[in-house]
């Protein structure tokens, strides 16, 4: 029987021996109680409280605007809702960056203020006393490298990552620094399937793929986008689960009419 099935709420710990055994991880992001409920009794594994937020809940291009206020608020929500599932909250943009004193100030109100279980941060060896910081305070930390979406101005492109060696070499090695230093998981975002599977066999933590591959220890998707609640997101990595932008416009569009029409409320639907 899968470890999945057998306890009644995941830990970091159980990530590790799932891992060891072989068997995959499950995320999905949640920003709200009534999302979270669901994703929580569906039996996903673990729920990131993303910074994605700031795109599918707050409308912006980038996920640099949302706040420490606004992810706490956000994490919040979720961790009434988990019951079972570990709940991992991303550190936003300005929260810790160039500074380890604030990054442990940020992943300090985040777990008081929350109630989540640990957090994420974007970022190899250029935040590695943030991490080693964050960590002294007894916070689990999970990494995140490949395409880091925080520093997408750098970039200037949400293209694949580590395609080149040079890139490709920084990112193995960002990998084991973050292991070395304690991280107890490892999101991979958007590089070569192959370099992804060379760095999850490297390594005793898991890693948790997006656009990825299948070689990651487990895999996340932005729930927004594999309901299909957004209709203009598909890439080559999203597995669309259902099509509720459909459904929810369908549904909202009979409401209207039913108004319109006097049909809404009936009989039945009065007091």
């Amino acid at each position: 029987m899968s470890i999945h099935k057998e306890v009644k709420r995941i830990t970091t710990h159980i990530l590790q021996e799932m891992k060891n055994r072989g068997e995959k991880i499950s995320m999905l992001t949640a920003y709200d109680y009534s999302m979270a409920s669901i994703v929580d009794e569906a039996g996903i594994d673990v729920i990131l409280v993303g910074d994605s937020a700031s795109n599918v809940m707050a409308g912006h291009e980038t996920t640099l605007p949302i706040t420490l206020d606004q992810m706490i608020y956000h994490a919040s929500s979720v961790v009434r809702a988990a019951k079972r599932a570990l709940v991992i909250v991303d550190l936003p943009f300005g929260s810790y960056q160039g500074n380890s004193k604030e990054a442990l100030n940020s992943a300090i109100r985040i777990m008081k203020e929350s109630g989540a279980h640990g957090i994420k941060i974007e970022g190899g060896i250029e935040i590695a006393e943030s991490v080693t910081r964050i960590l002294t305070a007894g916070i689990p930390v999970m990494g995140h490298l490949g395409l880091t979406p925080q520093s997408i101005y750098k970039f200037g492109t949400y293209t694949v990552r580590a395609k080149q060696e040079a890139e490709a070499q920084k990112l193995r090695e960002d990998a084991l620094k973050l292991q070395e230093l304690g991280c107890f998981s490892i999101v991979l975002e958007k590089i070569p399937a192959a370099l992804a599977k060379e760095v999850s066999e490297s390594l005793s933590i898991p890693t948790i793929g997006i656009g990825a591959g299948k070689h990651c220890d487990g895999q996340v998707l932005v729930i927004h986008d594999m309901l299909g609640i957004n209709k203009g997101f598909s890439p080559r990595f999203l597995r669309k689960y259902a099509d509720l932008h459909t459904v929810m416009n369908n549904a909202i569009e009979n409401f209207v009419k039913d108004v319109k029409d006097k049909t809404f409320p009936n009989d039945k639907e009065e007091y």
